[in-house]
């Protein structure tokens, strides 16, 4: 149960399998009301995802640092990433019209947002489409089952560096290119 997390979270019809299954199951096995997010509370999964490598990247920074911070973490190189390519085939809410302010895309609370998908994932709805809140002109999706995505495959291999306050440096794993973070907003 500990490898494989709750399976009876997602629908029978939804699951995935094959090569790369358990990248897109884990976000809907592995939840916890400890770790709410932008679009669940905590008592649903949802798989995220960046139309691009700097957007996916500066959304992961912002939530590991919150992370961090919260766990009162000593500095040091913290934790490994995996860039995961995928394919999102969904028909989405979008969020993209939305005006600058909207509570739905509030930086830092999550109420009105985590409300809006329990309505559109009760609906039915499959996920959602937004503006990324941590990579200006980025754009991010917000899955509500692992059907709506295929073809996973494990891109770049990356380390975070916590230096009390942020993540300052990123390491490319397979190069050793080491990224000083530098904020876009």
């Amino acid at each position: 149960m500990a490898t494989i997390g709750n399976l009876d979270l997602v629908p029978a019809d939804r699951r995935v399998g094959g090569n790369g299954a358990s990248y897109l199951m884990a976000p809907f096995t592995h939840v916890s009301t400890d770790r709410p997010s932008r679009f669940t509370d905590g008592t649903y999964g949802v798989l995220y995802a960046g139309d691009a490598f700097e957007t996916a990247l500066f959304e992961t920074i912002h939530h590991h640092a919150r992370f961090m911070a919260r766990t009162v973490e000593a500095p040091g190189w913290t934790s490994q990433f995996r860039e995961i390519i995928l394919s999102v085939s969904a028909d989405l809410h979008d969020l993209r019209c939305l005006a600058a302010g909207d509570s739905a895309l509030d930086p830092d609370n999550y109420a009105a947002s985590q409300a809006l998908a329990v309505e559109l994932k009760g609906g039915g709805a499959e996920g959602l489409v937004y503006p990324s809140i941590r990579h200006p002109g980025g754009e991010c999706v917000g899955l509500f089952y692992p059907d709506c995505v295929s073809d996973p495959t494990q891109g770049r291999h990356l380390d975070y560096h916590w230096d009390g306050t942020g993540v300052d440096l990123v390491r490319d794993a397979g190069t050793g290119a080491v990224f000083r973070v530098v904020a876009t907003a």
